[in-house]
């Protein structure tokens, strides 16, 4: 049975807590699955959805990048899966009567659990300036205020174009050709605010900003390791390739502030047996210290140096370069800093090295835990370095393995959306349009705020995606936000960003990835990318939420008209019409598309992009070899009395879509703004479990950041650590906390001070 939207916010002061769970998946992951899909979509259609989830001649999850076997089960969906498709295809409709009831003020005030389950917004809505709420308003319309807000800039860099990770290949290659048809690079994306460090770091050592492994490496490793993630909520398929690397012998050491119930034992729900008993999964788990990631990694590979014939010479004298100043950075690691840094024993840190020296092949994925931090890029290279001692980058079953969080955000870079974009790139894209794209770099996310800070940026288009809810500093970045002329969201569904606008302001609504869309020349298909180079097709089956819905490449092809007018020679509308037209651009753009549109109809399953180091065991860096580098070890030191917080997500979360107000998995039910501290730091603060805290950031600007109100948890962190979710402390990450070479914002290592509520 359907359930109506909540009619108010839920009460969270009160949050209930049990002890942690130490297993993932099971029984409680299907019935929770199957309660929450048929609240939103009903049985029938819960069958008649889920059933296509990343299937050949289905659609791709709306989910996680984590890609699929080419034998695919019947359900071929995780619960977190299953609960964003359960968001998209709801029977919950947000229609013009309900923006007249609520006005601007009322939808500002409410959670964004509260306005994500409203359900589907089914026509186009504008916000006049000087409206309190918005009004209905015709395509043509929207894309008018469009074009003469765009037109009327001093300079195309005042326009700024965001694109979410769930946006498709064809809407993103799209996009940055109409950015760069009107003159600027301003693309910035939510790549930038998780695997930036990743990209800067790999292209730098390997030449190439993505992961070199297949599914089929991780079965046949010999040691994966698990670094700063959280498979069994934020990729929680992940947990079936561990479970089958194991089965084939492989072994694990997680690396994590906080015990994962997802890395202790998976119960896999596609067989009896692995529902009920399940597999552990996790050999060592080593509970760095928020930050540790690199001295660890240092001292690893210090150890490895003097491990007679550890090291790949072979590999090491062909195909790297920077070798003896690595060594001599390597050799000067120091244990007692090393433990300092990590919070790890000397004895951990040895039967973690006497797994490496045992694996032939190893890889190391990692997550967010890695790549948001000042030291991001150099920790990430140090990962790199130790992986390249013993020859584990182009060997079957090892290499690197960053795990991407959103469904196409890894293809939305391959496509373009890029703030700085190589010149090969802009090259190809300007031969086959016959334009002159800039070639001065853009805006990234954080200096696309303050660019709207200080009013060097007017307007702001995003596909997709919760802008203000994923952004850090919130009071910084919800004041630039409103000094915007014009903000403009392609959306499926109503978010905190479309509550915090510019003057004026737009709502644009679109297919989703479950909807049929359907053109002028028949039923078209998207693509995407996944977090491992595989592009496969994507076809919606169900029914439009409303027949006042555009799809995203139509929305751009059409501001892109509007906006243009005649001096563009692109076929905007015939790219409208039939997408296979985008497809065979993209063909001549991009490399490794070739027969793009053909090689989908060979095989429905899609395709591998090329990956020199993982294929050849060529590294198309500066030096034409893989890079060993070498950089002091950095960690965060804390002032006395202090923690140090990492924001993530609760198990009924995805990115800033909240699906509930439970985190199962961690004992927590009815709430969300708590805070995870370590007993023994708990009681050296004097803080009891049950007690009101108000987190407080320190940073170098000395300006007072705080989230009221959280309930302290205690809660098994590492030492000196702590956790709460985001987005509600994203208002504690300073705007100017990046990582170096990154400029990510630093989320996972905010220096905080714990003080009694004020509304206690």
């Amino acid at each position: 049975m359907v359930s109506k939207p909540p009619a108010g916010d839920p009460v969270q002061d009160a949050p209930q807590v049990a002890a942690p769970q130490h297993a993932a998946a099971g029984l409680p992951a299907i019935g929770h699955t199957l309660r929450i899909a048929q609240q939103q979509m009903g049985v029938r259609r819960t069958a008649q959805t889920l059933l296509k989830v990343n299937q050949k001649d289905g659609f791709d999850c709306p989910g996680c990048a984590w890609p699929e076997e080419d034998k695919r089960h019947v359900a071929e969906f995780c619960e977190n899966g299953a609960k964003a498709v359960a968001e998209e295809a709801t029977l919950r409709r947000v229609t013009p009567d309900f923006f007249a009831a609520h006005p601007l003020p009322d939808l500002a005030a409410r959670s964004g659990y509260w306005l994500g389950q409203q359900g589907r917004i089914t026509q186009p809505m504008y916000l006049p300036e000087g409206a309190d709420r918005y009004e209905a308003v015709t395509w043509e319309r929207a894309f008018s205020i469009i074009a003469e807000e765009l037109r009327a800039l001093t300079s195309p860099d005042e326009a700024l174009f965001y694109t979410s990770g769930r946006t498709s290949n064809e809407a993103a290659f799209l996009l940055q050709l109409f950015a760069r048809e009107f003159g600027t690079n301003n693309l910035p994306d939510c790549s930038n605010m998780c695997h930036e460090s990743s990209g800067s770091a790999l292209t730098q050592t390997i030449g190439i900003g993505k992961g070199s492994v297949s599914l089929e490496d991780l079965h046949r490793a010999d040691l994966i390791v698990v670094a700063g993630q959280n498979p069994g909520t934020n990729h929680p398929r992940m947990l079936s390739a561990l479970e089958k690397a194991k089965a084939a012998g492989a072994r694990i050491i997680s690396v994590n502030p906080l015990p994962e119930a997802g890395l202790e034992r998976f119960k896999n729900p596609q067989t009896p047996v692995g529902m009920l008993k399940g597999a552990t999964l996790t050999d060592l788990f080593l509970q760095i210290r928020i930050g540790g990631d690199q001295a660890l990694f240092r001292l690893l590979n210090k150890l490895i140096l003097e491990t007679d014939g550890a090291v790949d010479e072979e590999f090491v004298g062909a195909h790297t370069h920077g070798y003896e100043e690595f060594v001599a950075a390597a050799r000067a690691a120091d244990w007692d800093e090393t433990l300092a840094a990590t919070g790890l024993t000397r004895a951990e840190i040895e039967r973690a090295l006497e797994m490496v020296l045992a694996s032939e092949r190893t890889i190391v994925c990692w997550a967010m835990g890695l790549t948001q931090h000042k030291h991001s890029v150099p920790t990430i290279r140090e990962v790199v370095n130790f992986l390249l001692l013993r020859g584990n980058i182009g060997r079957p079953g090892a290499g690197v393995c960053p795990v991407r969080g959103h469904s196409n955000v890894q293809g939305d870079r391959t496509m373009g959306i890029f703030e700085r974009p190589a010149p090969a790139f802009l090259d190809a894209l300007d031969k086959e349009f016959g334009i002159v794209s800039p070639r001065h770099h853009g805006f990234d996310v954080v200096r696309s705020i303050q660019a709207l800070r200080d009013g060097e940026a007017k307007v702001f288009f995003a596909m997709g995606g919760n802008f203000v809810g994923a952004t850090p500093d919130t009071e910084v970045t919800e004041a630039a936000m409103r000094r915007a002329r014009l903000t403009v969201h392609v959306s499926t569904k109503l978010n905190r960003s479309h509550a915090v606008t510019g003057a004026r302001a737009l709502i644009l609504p679109t297919l989703g990835r479950t909807d049929k869309d359907v053109q002028k020349s028949g039923r078209q298909f998207v693509t995407v990318e996944d977090s491992m180079s595989l592009v496969h097709a994507s076809r919606g089956n169900l029914p439009p939420a409303s027949p006042h819905l555009l799809s995203e490449p139509a929305i751009v092809a059409r501001m892109a008209r509007a906006t243009l007018g005649d001096g563009s020679a692109t076929p905007w509308e015939e790219f409208e019409k039939d997408y296979a037209t985008i497809r065979d651009r993209i063909a001549r753009v991009v490399p490794g598309f070739e027969d793009f549109n053909a090689r989908l109809a060979a095989d429905p399953g899609g395709f591998a992009l090329p990956h020199a180091p993982r294929d050849e065991r060529r590294f198309p860096t500066s030096t034409g070899k893989a890079n060993f580098t070498a950089a002091p070890v950095e960690y965060p030191r804390l002032p006395e009395g202090r923690l140090l917080l990492q924001t993530l997500r609760s198990h009924d979360q995805y990115n800033t879509t909240i699906y509930g107000l439970d985190d199962r998995y961690r004992g927590i039910k009815g709430g969300r703004r708590v805070v995870l501290v370590n007993p023994e730091d708990a009681a050296a603060l004097g803080l009891a479990d049950g007690a009101y805290t108000d987190l407080v950031s320190e940073w170098t600007d000395g300006v007072e950041r705080r989230a009221p109100g959280f309930r302290v948890v205690h809660y098994p962190t590492a030492r000196g650590c702590a956790a709460a979710y985001y987005p509600e402390t994203n208002v504690l990450v300073p705007l100017d906390s990046t990582a170096d070479v990154s400029n990510t914002p630093a989320s996972k290592s905010v220096i905080v001070r714990l003080e009694q509520s004020r509304s206690a």
